[in-house]
C-alpha cells in the first residue's frame, strides 16, 4: 500500500501549480483552469486519507466538491464568454470595471 504521505506530497505539489497559475497568470481561462487544479489537490487528499482511515466521508466529499466545481466552470465560462462579447478581451488587467 502506498503511505498517504506520497499523496500529501503529490497533492501539494499540484496546490503550488495551480496557486502560480492563479498569482501569475493575466488570462481569465487559465486563471479558471488554475483554480480546478487547487481543487483537484485538495479532492486527491481527500480520497488517499479516506482510504487510508477506511471511511466513505472523505469520498463523498469529493463527490460534492466535484459537482460544485462542474458548476464553477459552467458559470465561469458563461460570464467569461459575456465579457469577450461586451470587451472584447478576457485577459484580468484590462477587465477593471465592474460596471458593463
Amino acid at each position: 500500500m502506498i503511505d498517504p504521505i506520497n499523496f500529501v506530497v503529490f497533492s501539494s505539489i499540484l496546490l503550488l501549480i495551480g496557486a502560480y497559475g492563479v498569482i501569475r497568470n493575466k488570462n481569465a481561462i487559465v486563471v479558471l483552469m488554475s483554480v480546478e487544479i487547487m481543487l483537484t489537490a485538495a479532492n486527491i487528499n481527500f480520497v488517499a486519507f479516506s482510504t487510508f482511515y477506511n471511511v466513505l466521508s472523505g469520498q463523498i466529499v469529493v463527490l460534492f466538491v466535484t459537482t460544485i466545481a462542474a458548476a464553477e466552470v459552467a458559470i465561469g465560462l458563461a460570464i467569461l464568454l459575456s465579457l469577450f462579447k461586451q470587451r472584447d478581451t478576457i485577459e484580468l488587467d484590462l477587465l477593471n470595471r465592474l460596471r458593463w
